[in-house]
């Protein structure tokens, strides 16, 4: 699956460089870890952020799920790879929640949000390898399992209800606790969406779920791997920011390559009788 945003700067982005609504392909998201990572590059290429600096420049988003700054590599002409970003507070929303999944009986389940909200599990849970299954068992599994988790368990965001639906799956290795080597998942998102990186938002809630179990600790820093196509994100845990409503919260800062691959301007017509858009399914 890929992303699209729609960029806005003055007083919709609020102080910020820029806002940034994400689409896909069923919809708008809360939170585009790998978005968040490209639009840095694009803010800095095309001239959005004031007098920015050397040798990396600070780029401030205002998102859906709150503020998101990116920290990006800038020669004073051109942006570069990798880039970083740092998280809006993340958190286990639940641990261990037994879901009884159709077809697969009752699995454990970790909730996690990380701009927003995933379900966490080991595909072994399921009798599935991340790593070899075919794709489709995966999406197959994973889907089946956000179904369950929708219909047993509510999520709760702190500050707004808008953000409180679980967003998708992530299937695991398993590989929890704090190791040098990476740990594979798959996340299937929207309408049986897949993601072709790590997740961004996906390793923000992984890694705020493995600190809240205290599997590592601030600032160990964890390797990521898409099982689709074995690209590769970095994340650790920079701040415990404390109390986010009932919850411990940690910032968490998310490293990765990313790339922009156009632009396009869309015309808003009056007498358009479907100007605010449609959907044929």
């Amino acid at each position: 699956g890929m992303y699209g945003a729609v960029v806005l700067r003055g007083e919709a982005a609020a102080g910020a460089d820029l806002a940034a609504l994400f689409l896909h392909g069923a919809g708008y998201s809360a939170m585009c870890g790998h978005a968040v990572l490209a639009l840095g590059r694009f803010a800095l290429d095309y001239g959005l952020v004031a007098a920015p600096r050397r040798p990396e420049s600070a780029v401030r988003l205002r998102c859906p799920c709150g503020p998101v700054t990116a920290l990006v590599p800038w020669d004073g002409r051109r942006s570069g790879n990798p880039v970083r970003f740092r998280s809006v507070p993340a958190f286990a929303a639940a641990s261990e929640l037994p879901v009884d999944v159709p077809g697969r009986g009752t699995v454990l389940v970790d909730v996690g949000y990380g701009g927003t909200f995933y379900a966490v599990l080991s595909a072994e849970r399921l009798g599935l390898d991340v790593r070899t299954a075919p794709s489709r068992e995966l999406v197959q599994a994973a889907s089946a399992v956000t179904e369950a988790v929708k219909k047993q368990f509510k999520p709760h965001h702190p500050e707004s209800e808008d953000l409180a639906f679980l967003y998708g799956t992530i299937l695991t290795d398993g590989k929890d606790a704090f190791s040098e080597e990476p740990t594979t998942n798959i996340c299937v998102f929207a309408d049986e969406q897949v993601d072709r990186c790590p997740t961004g938002s996906g390793v923000t809630a992984r890694i705020a779920l493995q600190y809240h179990k205290g599997l590592i600790q601030l600032n160990q820093t964890r390797t990521f791997r898409s099982s689709t196509t074995g690209s590769l994100f970095t994340g650790k845990a920079v701040k415990a920011s404390g109390l986010f409503g009932d919850h411990n919260a940690v910032i968490v800062e998310v490293s990765g390559e990313a790339y922009y691959t156009g632009t396009a301007t869309f015309t808003f017509e009056e007498e358009d009788p479907l100007k605010y858009g449609f959907l044929f399914k």
